[in-house]
């Protein structure tokens, strides 16, 4: 069972049929739709019909308690044998982990890939040069509400796109999150007296949130920041209606594709990008990812016996090689990509209905079952880029940018431990964090209100969580 961004491949499509010839057995995927897919991995786990293999969030509180409870296989120690599989990087391997167990094959992702994507075009219109503080950001910001630049004689653009973030997570790599470690605060959880606390619960939490309300309040931020559909988000900045985008810095890509595909011969000059900026101050706290997106789990329900593990980790072990991995990630060479420069897959036959079906079941489907990541990030298939000069540009702009803000990333304390209390009240109390955020910004509460509602997270099991949180962490192995 694995997570769909978009149509489901069908069973005898041209990639699934590549795959299984190079596997030597027949797969059965059940795609669910990413927006669903909590709500559908909460009834599958409490059911009595749980595919061999599933993808998932590690630290999903009901995963985490089936697991604990022996649903999964602790693959632990069980990895050695299978040259592939066993873990890239030690510390994301625990990072994905519960309380130091490997309940699955971890998918490697970026470390760091926070970013602000901007409109080049309307930089130059107002005449600001990129942004590198959070100072000039908020010029920026201000310089695309106030100084037309889509120059249609109105007042009708805005600074910073925010979609609505799902309010259950407190730190899930949303711009709130981001502009949050600009300020100095924990990503997601931090160090702060001798003790592990939440990002939230820091001074700089409330300064980052305050000077995100004076842009809202200013009318710099889209005014349905709390509505508006993520999967519209590159909507406003395509048609010209807002003018930055702080996300992963893949999204540089894809607003280059709208335009490009739009026809516009100039796309290059639409799209510009920055990293992770500095405080007035000077010092430069950058947003990090895990290192990992989901991991692959094995059900002991569907396979009973340690042969059917062994045969189960044989066939991961071989999706997990180069070929396997290239197929999953890329599709197929010569198909829809070719190699160039040893490391890098250009598409190609992108005008044929039939090749644009395999790469949009890589992009939306088989990727979600890769474990490896490619080069650029030190795995194994090839980074993807469409043709054109565009995107070779963004692109080396995009290693540029990671390469200096890992230098100044944040890093969660908490990763590799989940906390008791976290898997049975986590979900309802983080929910008031998510939620008091978006009432602040919106003005129905003030700073006080929303240091009431922190409080409430804290009476409502927090105070536990952090016990059990710091309790957990010296407990891991140093």
């Amino acid at each position: 069972m694995a997570k769909l961004f978009g149509t489901a491949p069908e069973p005898t499509g041209e990639l699934q049929q590549a795959i299984e010839k190079f596997l030597g057995k027949k797969i059965r995927v059940t795609w669910v739709p990413n927006a669903e897919y909590t709500e559908k991995m909460n009834v599958t786990l409490a059911s009595d019909s749980i595919p061999q293999v599933v993808v998932v969030d590690p630290k999903m509180p009901a995963f985490v308690k089936s697991a604990q409870a022996g649903a999964f296989w602790d693959l632990t120690d069980k990895l050695d044998k299978y040259p592939n599989l066993k873990p890239a990087d030690e510390r994301t391997a625990l990072n994905a982990s519960v309380n130091g167990k490997i309940y699955g094959l971890y998918r490697m992702r970026p470390l760091l890939r926070s970013a602000v994507v901007i409109r080049k075009d309307w930089l130059e219109k107002v005449g600001l040069k990129e942004p590198t503080t959070i100072d000039e950001f908020y010029e920026v910001a201000k310089a695309f509400t106030e100084k037309d630049p889509d120059g249609n004689g109105k007042k009708d653009t805005y600074g910073l796109i925010i979609p609505k973030w799902p309010s259950s997570s407190y730190a899930s790599a949303s711009p709130y999150d981001v502009v949050e470690t600009w300020f100095g605060a924990p990503t997601g959880w931090g160090e702060r007296d001798g003790k592990v606390v939440p990002g939230f619960d820091t001074p700089e939490f409330i300064e980052a949130n305050k000077f995100l309300k004076k842009m809202v309040d200013e009318g710099l931020i889209n005014p349905d920041f709390a509505t508006l559909d993520t999967a519209k988000w590159n909507e406003p900045f395509f048609h010209g209606r807002g003018g930055m985008i702080i996300d992963v810095n893949i999204r540089s890509r894809q607003v280059l594709d709208l335009f490009r595909e739009d026809g516009d011969q100039n796309y290059g000059d639409k799209v510009t990008m920055v990293g992770n900026l500095a405080r007035s101050d000077g010092k430069k706290f950058s947003y990090p990812f895990t290192g990992y997106a989901d991991s692959l789990a094995i059900s002991k329900q569907s396979v009973r016996t340690e042969a059917e593990l062994d045969n189960v980790l044989k066939t991961l072990d071989k999706l997990a090689t180069k070929e396997g991995q290239v197929l999953l990630q890329n599709g197929i060479e010569g198909r829809n990509f070719k190699v160039e420069n040893g490391d890098t897959a250009t598409l190609i036959n992108v005008d044929d209905p039939a090749v644009r079906t395999v790469q949009d079941n890589v992009d939306d489907a088989f990727t979600q079952l890769s474990t490896k990541g490619t080069m650029d990030i030190g795995g194994i298939a090839y980074q993807r880029i469409p043709p054109g000069q565009p995107y070779r540009d963004i692109i080396a702009k995009q290693k540029q940018l990671v390469e200096e803000d890992l230098k100044t990333a944040v890093h969660n304390a908490a990763l590799p431990v989940v906390a008791p209390t976290q898997i049975e009240k986590g979900p309802q109390i983080d929910k008031i964090i998510g939620d008091a955020r978006v009432k602040f910004l919106s003005g129905a509460i003030d700073e006080a209100g929303l240091k009431a509602e922190i409080q409430k997270w804290h009476a409502g099991g927090g105070d536990q969580i952090i016990t059990e949180v710091n309790d957990l962490l010296a407990k891991l192995p140093k």
